[in-house]
């Protein structure tokens, strides 16, 4: 959705033959120029109807929060450390709008089912790498003395800063290239299997089965494939069977959070309600999967 402002602008020129006339007659000359600004098109984003998020040109704007300070301070560490596949931060625009470049390409928006490229086993092989790029570059990064994040947590020694959302609903791709990531206002601390886990769930996937399908003896053997696929490409070299407790973990603290803000009162928490009941249902079937998925 989109919409257009357009507003004249009527310029008198410093050194024009005119300068120096009476306003009157000035005003029957036709020697004044009128120009009209650019247009100015905003285009509501996947989401924009929950956080505001507006494309302008190149230029994302989106509803600012206590802790977008330092996630800017983040994204310009980045920007810094020449980290590809992450938005550029642009400062805060008249409305007090956060400005971030556009990541252009394409994303699943608001579609159903969601493409091909979701559930390809090259798209999963990025996902993995650009994690890791992000989290070696994080393990350095030093906050600002005011570091305030989405959840309330502060740089640990061994932690690194994650996209703590890097899934399939916030991926850019071309074509069959992943592009990178956008949405980063819940960027938060944690240790590396918090953050990959959650794309874990979401990117094999790992997420409970709808009541009328089933996982056959095939369908567990592919999942198990495909997590050892993300795991290899993040060059994960800690136990993978305890990793299976990580990803439960996060999807209920996930769950819950959901349903902390929804009870507060939080319009965006209310309609993902549905989400927070999939994530319990989906950490009660990782809980359940046999031993064996586990391992390579």
């Amino acid at each position: 959705m989109a919409s257009v402002s357009q507003r004249p602008a009527i310029l008198l020129t410093q050194n024009a033959p005119w300068a120096g006339l009476p306003r009157g007659e000035i005003r029957y000359r036709c020697c004044c120029e009128v120009r009209y600004t650019a247009a100015v098109i905003e285009e509501t984003l996947p989401g924009g109807n929950t956080d505001g998020a507006v494309r302008i040109g190149g230029v994302v704007h989106k509803r600012a929060a206590p802790w977008t300070p330092t996630v800017h301070a983040l994204l310009r560490y980045l920007e810094y450390a020449d980290v590809d596949g992450v938005p550029r931060a642009l400062g805060f625009d008249e409305q007090g709008r956060q400005m971030l470049t556009y990541l252009p390409g394409e994303m699943i928006g608001d579609r159903m089912p969601w493409p091909a490229w979701v559930y390809a086993d090259s798209t999963l092989v990025q996902v993995g790498r650009w994690i890791r790029r992000i989290h070696d570059a994080t393990a350095i990064f030093v906050p600002p003395k005011d570091e305030r994040w989405f959840t309330g947590r502060t740089m640990q020694p061994g932690w690194i800063v994650g996209h703590q959302d890097a899934a399939p609903y916030n991926a850019v791709m071309d074509g069959d290239r992943l592009v990178g990531f956008f949405d980063w206002d819940t960027a938060s601390p944690s240790a590396r299997e918090d953050d990959l886990a959650f794309s874990a769930l979401l990117w094999v996937p790992l997420t409970a089965p709808d009541a009328d399908e089933q996982w056959g003896s095939e369908d567990v053997k592919d999942r198990s494939r495909r997590l050892h696929l993300l795991l290899d490409a993040y060059r994960y070299d800690s136990d993978r069977r305890a990793f299976g407790a990580v990803i439960v973990r996060r999807a209920r603290r996930q769950a819950s959070v959901i349903r902390s803000m929804a009870e507060s009162g939080d319009q965006a928490a209310i309609a993902l309600l549905p989400i927070a009941s999939r994530l319990v249902q989906s950490a009660s079937f990782v809980a359940a999967l046999p031993g064996n998925f586990w391992t390579p």
